[in-house]
């Protein structure tokens, strides 16, 4: 459904993105993922021809971009419709301008994301949570085949993210391919596939199961310790550790086979002056991301 074959972009003398390939079946939900100017929201305006790729080809249920507008809708990743329009004239206004005349499909959208209510409101004067959900009513005005969701739940509270991807789930049984980027590692947790994109380039790719084997035979360690400063920078200076990540009283340690599970308790042990003992874990998703898409990622 969704094909990118070798796609670059530059800005002047900046590689946006830099021979990106994918390719997304039909019902899927996938996610993109990266840091900030990774390339992400690049991408996805290129596969909705927003802006031209340099170099490479980007096809949407078998035909080029251009031919396949009306197959696919759009959200951005900022509220993009008219706040000074009710919710019901920027529904009425998306549906005719893909020659949508039956209003009947309209009223279930209002129903389906909960804007009955706030049908004559105007757009602008509605929640950030309200906002995302016309931003969708309003791309699913047209029945298309492909939805492009460019982090279509940042800023709104769990409950509402929770409901909108209950829906994204009904979207993909329905037949609906969904290309969605996000920050959120739980949200990663909940495609079907994955990619990491970092300075451009896709770093990982698979389910999220298998792309926690992006590591390769790199070792998880994990202690419940506070926060440290001292032994963070301790560690840092460590041979062979690929990543420090604290979650509140756990400690992740990510390392190279090569690094010895004593050495690193006798390290501990000397900042904390208490006994230390690190359990073996495996990578989760946040392990593998920042990984590898932290300055100086691991190779492997």
């Amino acid at each position: 459904m969704i094909q990118a074959i070798k796609l670059t972009k530059r800005f002047k003398d900046h590689v946006a993105v830099d021979g990106v390939t994918l390719n997304i079946g039909k019902g899927q939900i996938f996610g993109l993922l990266g840091p900030n100017a990774a390339g992400k929201t690049t991408i996805i305006r290129m596969l909705c021809g927003i802006i031209e790729s340099d170099e490479g080809e980007a096809r949407v249920n078998g035909m080029s971009v251009q031919q396949a507008k009306a197959s696919f809708g759009y959200v951005a990743q900022h509220f993009g419709l008219y706040e000074e329009l009710s919710v019901w004239e920027n529904l009425t206004f998306y549906a005719r301008m893909y020659n949508v005349s039956d209003e009947s499909p309209l009223f279930s959208l209002l129903d389906r994301y909960g804007l009955t209510a706030f049908k004559n409101q105007l757009a602008g004067l509605l929640s950030g949570g309200y906002q995302r959900r016309l931003g969708l009513a309003c791309a699913l005005t047209h029945d298309p085949k492909v939805l492009f969701l460019d982090e279509p739940t940042a800023g709104i509270d769990p409950v509402t993210r929770k409901s909108l991807w209950d829906d994204f789930y009904r979207l993909s049984a329905e037949g609906k391919t969904i290309f969605v980027t996000t920050h959120y590692m739980e949200e990663a947790q909940r495609c079907h596939q994955l990619a990491f994109i970092s300075s451009g380039r896709i770093v990982a790719e698979g389910s999220p199961v298998t792309i926690k084997q992006a590591l390769g035979n790199a070792l998880v360690y994990i202690i419940n310790i506070s926060y440290l400063p001292e032994l963070h920078r301790a560690l840092l200076d460590t041979t062979g550790i690929i990543l420090i990540n604290q979650f509140g009283n756990e400690l992740r340690l990510v390392v190279t086979p090569e690094v010895k599970r004593a050495d690193l308790e006798s390290a501990i042990s000397t900042i904390t002056g208490e006994p230390c003992s690190l359990a073996i874990s495996k990578p989760n998703l946040e392990d593998v991301f920042i990984a590898l898409t932290q300055e100086n990622p691991v190779k492997h």
